[in-house]
């Protein structure tokens, strides 16, 4: 599970960047660009964080990062819908990938905090 979450991270990462490269040449798509793939880069390298962590606290707190992380990308996508810098059905992947690992996150962040 830990390298498949890895991966996804990673994919997701990649993918918010590629997205981001048909966003128009705007003061404002620039700001919204560098604020996903900031956020989205950072959920696949602070779960990569996570696997390594020394300790349960350092664990939660390090999942609470990606948590963090992940649903500001969320966020970041849905403004740029909001800002027609991108279709429905090109946001509608990335979104729902967003809200998936944020599920797994926080359930395992609450498995994590009841053992």
């Amino acid at each position: 599970m830990k390298e498949q979450l890895k991966k996804r991270t990673k994919l997701f990462a990649h993918n918010c960047v590629k997205m981001t490269e048909s966003f128009p040449n705007t003061y404002v798509s620039n700001h919204i660009k560098k604020q996903l793939i900031r956020c989205s880069t950072s959920v696949a390298a602070n779960y990569r964080a996570t696997c390594v962590a020394q300790s349960k606290p350092s664990f939660i707190a390090k999942l609470s990062i990606v948590i963090e992380e992940v649903d500001e990308s969320n966020f970041w996508l849905e403004f740029a819908l909001d800002e027609n810098l991108i279709s429905k059905e090109k946001v509608a992947v990335l979104s729902k990938e967003s809200s998936e690992l944020t599920s797994i996150f926080i359930a395992s962040r609450k498995t994590a905090n009841t053992k």
